[in-house]
């Protein structure tokens, strides 16, 4: 299982390991829904970018120098409010629902790989598949709400093997089994704010039915409304044996 370290500094500065060296994946939380990941072969994914006007995101993290895959699992501002900005930034791919893309298109991004839900595409060496989410997406766009496709979650299979489970928003769903037998994934990364999504009592449902033994609680403690917290899927998870990797914004875990 991971564990918290100390918090490394911003790792997209240029201290990143020997590409194709395989290392331990390292985790950072930039606050609500966006993550850092640190592939084992020291790839750089950056999950549903919304730094600047991100309430819990460091200001040392909302400048992006770094970053070789961008994903972005559904249309809502909190979760692709600077995913343009980024992928101008850094020239990364952008990996996302097809008519999500199709939008980006329109903000003239070019290195995209759309996908739809139950599709796998190898990018880098990284196993990537589009699993269901319950949510919804639409971005409100020159005064009009645009359709921004389907919300997805996303399962990825490292360069050793390991495979994690990223839901985006979400409600749980019973067909979380199915990513279980089809992905059998050994983290999970789940919201446990409600009222936009599920609260900790429905995680710790999702993390029965994906068999996951560690769980990184996302999507709380931005905004007061957001009443769920990690603390309350501890107490309901621990009994049953699996582990809660809770982070503070910027702080890495190894």
């Amino acid at each position: 299982m991971l564990s918290c370290s100390s918090p490394l500094g911003n790792p997209l500065m240029p201290q990143s390991p020997v590409r194709g060296k395989l290392a331990r994946l390292a985790i950072t939380w930039l606050g609500h829904g966006t993550f850092l990941l640190r592939s084992p072969g020291g790839l750089y994914l950056l999950f549903d970018p919304w730094l600047e006007e991100n309430p819990s995101c460091p200001e040392e993290w909302k400048r992006v120098l770094q970053v070789d895959l961008v994903f972005v699992t559904h249309g809502h501002s909190d979760h692709l409010g600077d995913v343009v900005r980024v992928a101008r930034e850094t020239d990364a791919p952008v990996v996302a629902m097809v008519e999500l893309c199709r939008w980006l298109e329109t903000k003239g991004l070019g290195n995209l790989y759309p996908m739809n839900k139950g599709g796998t595409v190898l990018l880098h060496g990284i196993r990537i598949s589009m699993v269901p989410a319950e949510h919804s997406s639409g971005w409100f766009d020159n005064g009009r709400m645009m359709y921004m496709g389907e919300p997805a979650g996303f399962v990825l299979q490292f360069e050793d093997g390991l495979t994690v489970y990223f839901a985006g928003d979400t409600a749980v769903f019973s067909d979380m089994r199915l990513i279980r037998e089809l992905h059998a994934p050994e983290i999970a990364f789940l919201p446990v704010g409600d009222r936009f999504t599920m609260g900790p009592e429905g995680a710790a449902l999702a993390c029965e039915l994906l068999g996951v033994r560690q769980v990184v609680p996302m999507h709380y403690g931005t905004f007061p409304s957001l009443t769920g917290t990690p603390e309350r899927l501890r107490d309901l998870v621990a009994p049953k044996g699996i582990d809660v990797l809770e982070l503070r914004p910027g702080e890495t875990a190894t």
